[in-house]
């Protein structure tokens, strides 16, 4: 064979390649998918969030933590200002509270992305733990809430080199925590190839003071996560994957997987409702359009719930779906008392009737 054939055969391999990769890509971000209105009764935007509610967790008494003006690494920057946690009960009908942040802290530079609220079982103490970006850098800062200020004290700054693309936490302890890395190069011109190629390099990290380990890999885009009422099993997000990966916590802290369930969407964050046990999360119903965020046509949002998750037949149903007319990008949604907190990654928030 000449040199020109083999050469006329390796470019149209390679075209082939890239071709088939680009299909799958467009697979994966579900770049076809367009939107059925699903929406909820009564739903109206909550005053004061304008730049974001990332993230969204909700405590027993009804306090719900917001995080907003999220400045993610590789990605557009729709805000220079600082970013700000609040606080609101979504049955008191009051606008949400600005908590002020004390402490050597750099507030100029927050950028706050996952959260979770970690409560002492001596002394009633509640921490939030939040995923922060500073200067595109990833680290967890640990804050104590003092409700009767409206204030987060700031505890501990924490880095790791296995803390490398933090995107969501879930605190199990004063200073005890696990986190995904959603990408695994750290170089934002390498990351695109993680989805082009397909690679299942994500993980989950185990944090405290005395050790750090990577106890769960496998994964192409480790997104949300949350513990099980009964602090069993923790829920990984799978955002490329379209699923949610359950696993099982073992006596050494290590995770061993269960199962994973497919939702048809890509979830970001999940949270759990403490008496059923139910799943909530906000998702993104087209990767293309988040990327791109085209005003003209802007990406929507959807919220799913997954009840009797370690059943044989988990039910998968979309609670409420919009395609970007009334909310852009969702990313957490959590009920309370016949109320939904929908949240969003740059745009704004909602409070919907459940029933």
């Amino acid at each position: 064979m000449g040199k020109l054939m083999v050469l006329t055969v390796l470019v149209a391999a390679l075209a082939v390649l890239i071709g088939e990769r680009f299909f799958a890509l467009r697979k994966t971000t579900l770049a076809y998918r367009e939107l059925t209105q699903n929406h909820l009764p009564n739903c109206e935007l909550i005053k004061g969030i304008e730049i974001g509610a990332e993230d969204i967790t909700i405590l027993e008494d009804g306090q719900a933590f917001i995080s907003s003006g999220l400045k993610y690494p590789g990605l557009p920057r729709y805000t220079d200002a600082p970013g700000k946690i609040y606080v609101l009960n979504p049955s008191s009908g009051a606008d949400p509270i600005e908590l002020h942040i004390k402490g050597d802290f750099d507030t100029a530079s927050f950028g706050p992305h996952g959260i979770s609220v970690y409560t002492d079982e001596e002394d009633g103490s509640r921490y939030l733990f939040v995923v922060n970006h500073p200067h595109e850098n990833s680290q967890v800062e640990i804050f104590q809430y003092v409700e009767e200020e409206s204030t987060l004290v700031h505890m501990k700054t924490i880095k790791h080199e296995l803390l490398h693309n933090v995107n969501d936490i879930v605190a199990v302890g004063v200073e005890n925590f696990y986190a995904t890395n959603d990408h695994y190069f750290t170089n934002e011109y390498l990351m695109p190839l993680e989805a082009l190629l397909s690679l299942y390099w994500c993980n989950v990290v185990y944090y405290s003071p005395e050790a750090v380990h990577v106890v769960a890999g496998g994964l192409f885009s480790a997104n949300g996560i949350n513990i099980s009422p009964d602090k069993k099993h923790l829920y990984v997000s799978d955002l490329m994957d379209h699923s949610i990966v359950v696993l099982n916590i073992q006596k050494d802290n290590t995770l061993s997987r269960v199962k994973k369930v497919a939702v048809g969407s890509l979830c970001d964050n999940i949270e759990v409702e403490s008496k059923t046990g139910d799943l909530w999360m906000g998702c993104h119903p087209n990767g293309v359009k988040l990327l791109l965020n085209d005003p003209n046509d802007p990406p929507g949002s959807e919220v799913i719930r997954i009840q009797n998750i370690h059943s044989d037949e988990p039910v998968v149903t979309q609670v409420y779906s919009d395609n970007g007319s009334v909310l852009i990008g969702s990313s957490v949604a959590t009920p309370y008392k016949g109320k939904l907190l929908i949240g969003s990654v740059y745009h704004k928030a909602l409070i919907c009737d459940l029933e």
